[in-house]
């Protein structure tokens, strides 16, 4: 029988060549679609996937005194062996430090006559078996004996050393400017490059002792350089734990005290976790990366049930010219049970082509796929993946073919060949439903599109306080650091730089910070941002000053600072002490309340600092956060450059800089970005969404109109005759077709009804994240439901002037 079914199915679907094309291509994109995205949001939950689930990371909150809580990686580098050796639940500890020092992401490593780019880690000797990692060559303990050692990744050796043995090899190591870091090191040994699936991966390693023992490095409870790891034993609860370690660092200190206010509270996150969640409101994890897995697999489900309903009605449309085979198949002794087989069998074959024809388009549109998701998307035949992919196919295949199947059935031989078919409301309803189900997601795509859309616009034009346009900024690394100054005097002298200037980190979230900062009448604890900075930093930027002046060469006082700067904190047993002058924010005046402030001394990490400006707000983090109180203080040889290029000699000057580069660090390749691009990758999760949405909203709005073009058929079949006896007693055109068209249009009203406000609501939640953002107007509804409606008019239209130029004895004589 099931045999028998396949070919009447088989059969079927080759007759009906436009029925079966219109369902494939419905079903293929539907399915195509939602496999994509699966397969996105698989590759965005692997991250991580393979830590021990008991590996969690010791977070540090701290709340200012408008009661906003911030919540940092960094902790202390007292608090790992006080964690290990006051709690019986945890079974190790790690330390990592990332490297960021300074706001550089790399550094120069150099061997046998060899100089590459590396990204560092300095960690503890347990990293490898809390992180899984795995050494090829070498043993741990000899690597983290006293001694210089550097252990390095496989690529990394393998680039440097090629076929020869690393081991016991001798490796220069150059961090730029930040030369408490540079020196040789003796390789000690050679460890498996992390999965592609890792946040987090090091080309070399060196042990944490390393770092530690710099001079200048701060080690009290009010330092925040390393990140914590601990393993909790099995069976600890993460709660109670938590529980117990939030005051962990405050009960150091005197209850009530300022230093037991200044320091932050702790909290544990497990490590797998935090690929994805990795926003925080009030202290805890609120969200992140996960947000947008969530809403693209909501996405994938309403897409691909749109699809199903795209084949329910057109299924049900062209169930008119199949009664009569219906009616014969019960006659002979077909049951009920017997057709829904084979009018699901017809579903799932249906399904299986546009499978195929699905997985064709996704390998053909990969590249382009991958483009837009910014991920590598590897296939991966596992047992888990072909389960998957059965479980969409037999879905899709049961659910669309659910309600044809049910309908088709249900007709007894005597209603079929009187002609007298049932059309009572329950089907109708079920159709005008499904009709406004995928209309009322079509409409929340649009609203969802032009919301994202004019926030995107907002973010390109808002005025950020600087010219982010023809800046370039790039480490001071290799030779360049050791002299600096005599680089930028030839950088200033290439046709087509305008200005040039040195800082720590940038002015899209990577700066500096904290809270040490003390002035005359301070009542409370103010949470600063701030930039270390070279001379021309306002000219190069393009910043504005309200009151005073910028740092000037004219000015000795305004550069006598110490080599290192704010290295530790005025808590710490050896404060670092310098003088110097500081410029401040508007912002920051008004947090810090002080009047006439030009010429005022305050005290920062421990270093009196003069103001000699307050400059015009200006934007230093993306448009999630309001402009806080930021300074700009002089510091000699930042980790950055940053260079103003002319804005029509944009490829010669930066042959020209290149040029410049090569000659102080030949062989090395020569890594800038545009300030412009890094701006715009704050948002690359936004500019996704944004561009997945037109693309859904496009999917959507095309598999509606088809399923609405197979009901506007369904429609005029069903009232042939009446059409034909209206036109006979003289009805126009025109009335034919606002009468065939006025139901579908106060279906989509009804469905624009349902999604406004929904849609409304879910923006404005999105919009919520952005403290500044394009208020919803009225304008937004409009566009959307004109542009709604005209597709939906479109796509009736050829039914139903098609109905209502027939010839009307046509349908009459059927009578």
């Amino acid at each position: 029988m099931l045999k028998h079914c396949w070919n009447i199915a088989w059969r079927h679907l080759v007759k009906n060549r436009q029925f079966t094309l219109l369902n494939l291509a419905g079903l293929a994109i539907g399915l195509g679609s939602a496999i994509t995205i699966f397969w996105w949001t698989g590759e965005e939950r692997r991250v991580d996937a393979f830590l021990n689930p008991r590996l969690y990371q010791v977070l540090q909150n701290g709340t200012q005194d408008d009661g906003k809580i911030w919540t940092t990686g960094y902790t202390p580098d007292l608090l790992a062996p006080a964690l290990k050796a006051e709690f019986p639940e945890i079974a190790d500890v790690a330390v990592v430090k990332s490297p960021d020092l300074d706001g550089n992401a790399t550094g120069i490593v150099t061997a046998a006559a060899n100089s590459l780019k590396a990204r560092e880690g300095y960690v503890t000797k347990n990293f490898f078996s809390l992180f899984g990692g795995r050494l090829v060559q070498g043993n741990l303990d000899q690597a983290f004996a006293p001694g210089n050692h550097i252990l390095l990744s496989a690529t990394l050796a393998k680039k440097l050393f090629h076929d020869n043995n690393p081991l016991g090899q001798p490796i220069s190591w150059d961090r730029g400017a930040s030369g408490n870091w540079n020196g040789t090191f003796t390789v000690a040994a050679v460890y498996a490059d992390a999965p592609d699936n890792a946040s987090q991966s090091f080309d070399c390693i060196f042990p944490h002792s390393i770092y530690a023992a710099k001079p200048g490095h701060d080690i009290s409870w009010f330092s925040s350089n390393p990140a914590t790891f601990v393993l909790l034993k099995p069976d600890v609860d993460p709660d109670a734990f938590n529980n117990k370690i939030k005051d962990f660092i405050r009960n150091k200190f005197k209850s009530g005290s300022q230093e037991w206010k200044w320091v932050g509270q702790l909290i544990a996150q497990r490590v797998k976790d935090r690929y994805l969640y990795n926003r925080y409101e009030n202290g805890r994890p609120a969200g992140g990366r996960i947000e947008y897995v969530r809403l693209f697999s909501l996405i994938a489900i309403f897409v691909l049930v749109i699809a199903c309903i795209n084949f329910m009605n057109l299924s049900t449309a062209k169930a008119l010219t199949r009664i009569k085979e219906v009616g014969i198949q019960k006659v002979v002794g077909a049951r009920r049970t017997t057709l829904i087989l084979q009018y699901l069998g017809e579903a799932l074959l249906m399904t299986i082509l546009a499978l195929g024809l699905a997985i064709l388009l996704i390998a053909f549109l990969r590249p382009g796929i991958e483009a837009i998701t910014g991920k590598t998307l590897a296939f991966r035949l596992t047992p888990a993946t072909v389960a998957a992919i059965i479980g969409i196919t037999l879905f899709t295949g049961l659910l669309a073919g659910s309600y044809p199947a049910l309908f088709l059935s249900r007709f007894s031989p005597m209603s079929i060949f009187k002609n007298t078919l049932p059309g009572n409301n329950r089907s109708s309803l079920i159709r005008k439903g499904l009709v406004v189900f995928q209309f009322t997601i079509a409409a929340g795509f649009i609203v969802s599109v032009l919301v994202i859309y004019n926030q995107m616009s907002l973010i390109q034009t808002h005025n950020l306080g600087y010219d982010r346009d023809h800046l370039i900024h790039f480490p001071n690394e290799g030779a360049i650091g050791g002299s600096q100054q005599a680089f930028l005097a030839e950088l200033r002298t290439i046709p087509g730089v305008v200005r040039a200037t040195e800082m720590e980190g940038d002015l899209l979230g990577n700066h500096s910070g904290g809270g040490g900062i003390d002035w005359p009448g301070k009542t409370g604890r103010v949470e600063f941002s701030g930039a270390y900075t070279g001379y021309d930093f306002l000219e190069t930027m393009g910043l504005q000053l309200k009151e005073g002046r910028g740092m000037s060469r004219d000015y000795g006082a305004d550069t006598a600072a110490s080599a290192f700067v704010g290295a530790a904190s005025p808590r710490s047993s050896s404060p670092v002490t310098f003088a110097g002058s500081v410029i401040f924010n508007e912002t920051a005046i008004a947090a810090m309340h002080l009047k006439d402030p030009i010429g005022k001394t305050v005290t920062m990490w421990g270093a009196k600092k003069r103001i000699i400006g307050i400059v015009k707000d200006f934007h230093y983090e993306s448009l999630y956060k309001p402009i806080g109180p930021f300074f700009i203080a002089f510091e000699r040889n930042p980790a950055n450059l940053v260079v103003r290029i002319r804005a029509n000699a944009t490829t010669a000057t930066l042959a020209g800089i290149t040029a410049l580069y090569k000659k102080y660090n030949p062989g090395l390749p020569f890594e800038y970005s545009f300030v412009s691009e890094d701006y715009q990758a704050l948002y690359k999760d936004e500019q996704r969404l944004s561009l997945l949405s037109r693309y859904f909203a496009a999917i959507a709005i095309g598999i509606s109109c088809l399923g609405l073009f197979g009901l506007t058929a369904f429609s005029a079949e069903r009232r042939r005759k009446e059409i034909g006896i209206r036109k006979v007693i003289g009805a126009s055109l025109q009335n034919l077709v606002v009468l065939l068209s006025a139901d579908f249009l106060k279906l989509i009203g009804i469905a624009l009804l349902i999604a406004f406000p929904l849609s409304a609501w879910l923006m404005s939640r999105w919009l919520d994240n952005f403290a500044y953002r394009q208020p919803l107007g009225i304008g937004t509804f409009l566009i959307a439901g004109a542009g709604l409606f005209l597709c939906t008019i479109i796509t009736i239209s050829f039914q139903s002037i098609k109905a209502a130029v027939s010839n009307p004895i046509e349908s009459l004589r059927s009578e």
